[in-house]
């Protein structure tokens, strides 16, 4: 919701990145799934990847599903905010929507790591808002990547050894939340979501708004 829909007049506000980073298993997808699903004015950045389509999985909606010849192009043609290499694969975020919604103040939803972060953070500092999702132990971690069911016992320990260095970078991100429980977790991220939509940077046009006020309150 922008400003302008709450009948401010001439206040807007240009919508956000709002990143979720995680080690494979400590929840960012579950709560990225319940934002898209309890938070208005959100959309899911529908990344490109090379990877094969996974069972239940619909192309457009879960992925953009492209082969390695088409996903070359895209980076050469920089029709891509970011993009990074995960175990083999190729994802990346499409550049065309998002800059659509934002113009638009419609806050756009990241599922993406790390690298992904770091290079949006160089593209466009002011716009991204990044949020590092951690498991309370490691034992759960492992624990939950076994409950899935989706990947094969090589798969899981590569993950594993994987989380250590994706958790070397927790200190890159704006707000830390410890997904201890899953209520607990997506209400953290819910606040810190709409704290950043509040923020005084966001809305063009306050000022003038504000001057308006005080001429109102003089007269």
């Amino acid at each position: 919701m922008t400003a302008h829909d709450r009948n401010f007049d001439g206040v807007e506000r240009r919508g956000l990145m709002f990143v979720l980073s995680s080690p494979s298993g400590a929840g960012k997808t579950t709560l990225s799934r319940l934002l898209i699903e309890r938070v208005k004015g959100l959309s899911l950045s529908v990344s490109a990847t090379t990877r094969p389509m996974r069972p239940g999985e619909v192309d457009g909606r879960d992925y953009k599903f492209v082969d390695g010849a088409t996903f070359a192009t895209m980076v050469k043609h920089n029709d891509l905010l970011e993009w990074a290499v995960v175990f083999d694969n190729r994802y990346g975020t499409p550049r065309a929507p998002v800059e659509a919604a934002l113009s638009s103040g419609r806050d756009v939803l990241f599922d993406i790591d790390w690298q992904g972060t770091q290079q949006l953070r160089e593209k466009a500092r002011a716009d991204v808002v990044s949020v590092f999702i951690l498991p309370p132990s490691a034992a759960d971690l492992e624990r939950r990547l076994h409950t899935r069911a989706q990947d094969a016992d090589h798969v899981i320990r590569e993950r594993m050894d994987r989380a250590t260095h994706e958790l070397s970078h927790w200190a890159e991100y704006d707000y830390i939340v410890i997904n201890k429980n899953v209520d607990e977790a997506f209400s953290e991220v819910q606040s810190i979501l709409k704290a950043e939509r509040l923020k005084r940077e966001r809305q063009t046009g306050l000022t003038a708004f504000v001057r308006e006020l005080q001429r109102q309150l003089e007269t």
